[in-house]
């Protein structure tokens, strides 16, 4: 077994290695950044080594960097992790070359099936269903256009070398291949550094699924089932599960099957992972297609962690030193269910723009066990005060779940986001919450249009029922009358202490309700709301963030934030203003009048921090709705701007090659 491991990698994989290595008795490295300089994974490695500037390009895209440190700490191993490297062959090489151990696949595997057109030619000689489409090299747009309309619209055009929704663009029609060709030929170049692209035929109604493999490097391969990864927001996942509720038995063995002969055609080992893009129209399951082949663990693993009881990076960690696999293919069984949501740093109010700034506060929900048979887990590689960067990856952290059925893991996902606090940057908690909430998910209809087919007008928050309101206004009222009550408790105040009366009027989205509170033991209230007494227990103390307790019943958590004259309650997927006041306040505030928001319609504002990478207009220009002003390109993906209505352009303020901040004005319409 190995003595020393270097993780080439960064954040919340980093971490996770390195608690398996810890575990397995083998000491860990780290590398890392100027702006990772202060991160977790580097305070948890043995020992650390500096790489580089910020820009991946100049310190974790640094094989020579990479192999460097390797040597100086007498590290006899290096795991790639996500594969900032896991996908090049010539790193792989260069490690044999070196006498370090890559933990991952041969570099012919890699080769192989990091060529997306090169392995969709592989996977049908293999006798692996793949995707009508063209798999040579296109010249230029006009004979993208030409291919796209051979084919027959809709299509895919992808990087060759593209992968984590990077280089990837749908086209409806011919106007959709020219807009974005050349886009996915600089996303490929800029990302993966291949500009090459291929064009296959678009699935309707297509379900992502993928199969997890396993591979010694004595010729065995397993799969461990699949996990479906149909919610997709520009093409990158958002929510994943093992296993699919789509797919049948049957429909398992052959897929895994199919990806064992793949892996076995190319000579695999180690964890790798077979996707598969699925007709949700066929309900035969027969129609299932090979997509790619991540060469690499991924993101997702920890579901099929949960329901196979495997470790995968130890596994891959024992491949990776000769052993061979412990478990026939009739051995792996799925137990349960499990979900995993990806946390990140972009804001749904704001059309999932990505969000940078400082970690105020972070407070994950606590993992462990839950009940009898549930459990939660939270994968992260951040604290409190940590920097979200615009140089890397917008994910914060990973929450996975697992119970005996779909509906308890989500139930559980449901729960647990209720108890997640972040603050200083924009992140899509509250969407993720209303993903395992919505109708829909809870039936298992599931496409990769999943989201744009729900939220075409985008996100506002989820619909709270009238249960949950109720609820929230208990919980409104227990809430101020236990802060106007330790208010009373100071001591030195002038008139002495104004008593907290129990009776207010709350107000909830527009509707005012009557409330009191009444003690009925210790960390027992008695509230009524209405006319209707609603039973809350619990054991928060004034000035707390996190409300728990247990109303009518029912666990309850939401995530508490003052305001004056009112209360912020955030639970369920959504932030529920509560404004709370004697009933004389509530008179009077009928009165109040509403502020009226800017108008802002005049101005292109910069939605993002972000680099100006393009801008195609200057004043007095005329555009129309729709058309593309300009480019912003922020943590690795382009951001077009466009216009919201035909208008003239008037004074421009920015130039392409700025950094700008999130709202700077670009220029302003006449």
């Amino acid at each position: 077994m190995f003595r020393k491991i270097l993780v080439a990698n960064r954040g919340e994989i980093a971490c996770r290695i390195m608690r398996t290595a810890r575990r397995m008795g083998i000491a860990t490295v780290a590398v890392y950044s100027d702006a990772d300089a202060l991160a977790p994974h580097v305070a948890m490695a043995d020992e650390a080594v500096r790489l580089g500037p910020a820009p991946a390009a100049e310190s974790y895209l640094r094989a020579d960097l990479i192999l460097a440190a390797a040597r100086a700490t007498g590290a006899d191993c290096i795991h790639p992790g996500y594969g900032f490297l896991s996908e090049r062959e010539s790193f792989a090489r260069a490690c044999e070359e070196a006498g370090i151990v890559f933990v991952g696949p041969p570099p012919g595997a890699i080769a192989a099936m990091g060529d997306k057109i090169q392995s969709k030619k592989l996977a049908a000689a293999a006798g692996v269903n793949v995707v009508p489409g063209f798999l040579g090299e296109i010249a230029d747009t006009d004979e993208a256009v030409r291919i796209a309309r051979e084919i027959g619209f809709p299509v895919m055009m992808k990087a060759s070398a593209g992968g984590g929704g990077k280089g990837m663009r749908l086209a409806w029609n011919e106007g959709d291949v020219r807009e974005g060709f050349d886009a996915v030929k600089r996303e490929g170049l800029a990302s993966f550094g291949d500009d090459r692209v291929f064009i296959e035929k678009f699935i309707e109604e297509p379900r992502h699924i993928e199969i997890q493999v396993l591979g010694d490097k004595h010729g065995t391969v397993r799969h461990l089932g699949e996990r479906e990864c149909s919610i997709q927001r520009r093409h990158q996942k958002v929510v994943e599960e093992a296993p699919s509720p789509f797919v049948t038995p049957a429909m398992r063995r052959a897929m895994g099957e199919q990806a064992v002969a793949l892996a076995k055609a190319v000579g695999y080992h180690s964890a790798g992972t077979v996707e598969l893009i699925v007709s949700g129209t066929d309900t035969t399951g027969e129609s299932f297609y090979f997509l790619e082949m991540n060469t690499r663990l991924q993101v997702e693993h920890p579901v099929t962690e949960f329901v196979t009881g495997l470790d995968l990076v130890e596994e891959m960690i024992r491949v990776a030193a000769g052993e061979r696999l412990r478990l026939s293919q009739d051995e792996v069984r799925l137990d349960g269910w499990s979900i995993e949501t990806r946390v990140y740093a972009e804001d749904p109010y704001r059309g999932f723009l990505p969000s940078t700034g400082r970690l105020v506060h972070y407070q994950p929900p606590s993992a462990g066990p839950v009940g009898e048979s549930g459990a939660v887990r939270v994968d992260d590689g951040v604290v409190e005060g940590s920097e979200i960067s615009r140089f890397y990856d917008p994910m914060i952290a990973k929450l996975v779940t697992h119970a005996p059925t779909r509906e308890a893991a989500a139930d559980l996902q449901v729960g647990a986001l209720d108890r997640f606090r972040i603050e200083g940057i924009g992140h899509n908690v509250d969407f993720l919450s209303a993903l395992m909430q919505h109708p829909r998910f809870r039936a298992g209809a599931l496409t990769t249009g999943f989201i744009a087919e729900e939220y075409p007008d985008g996100f506002a928050g989820a619909p709270a029922s009238d249960e949950l309101s109720v609820r929230l206004v208990a919980v409104a009222a227990l809430v101020d009358f236990l802060g106007r009550q330790r208010n009373a408790g100071l001591s030195g105040q002038l008139g002495g202490p104004v008593p907290a009366e129990p009776g207010r009027v709350a107000a909830l989205r527009g509707a005012e309700h009557e409330t009191h509170v009444e003690a009925a033991g210790e960390g027992r209230w008695r509230v009524t709301v209405d006319g209707r007494t609603v039973s809350v227990a619990s054991g928060w103390r004034a000035g707390g963030a996190l409300f728990e307790g247990v109303v009518d019943g029912e666990r309850f958590a939401c995530v508490v934030k003052r305001r004056p004259g009112m209360l912020l309650l955030t639970t369920r997927g959504a932030t529920h203003p509560v404004t709370i006041g004697s009933a004389r306040h509530a008179a009077l505030r009928r009165h109040m009048l509403e502020k009226t928001p800017p108008d802002l319609s005049r101005l292109l504002i910069c939605p993002m921090p972000g680099l100006l990478t393009q801008l195609h207009v200057k004043p007095g220009d005329r555009v129309e709705a729709g058309q593309i002003l300009g480019t912003v390109e922020a943590m690795k993906m382009e951001n077009n701007l466009r216009a919201a209505k035909p208008a003239t352009i008037g004074a421009v303020h920015a130039s392409v090659g700025e950094s700008l901040p999130a709202d700077f004005v670009i220029l302003e319409f006449e």
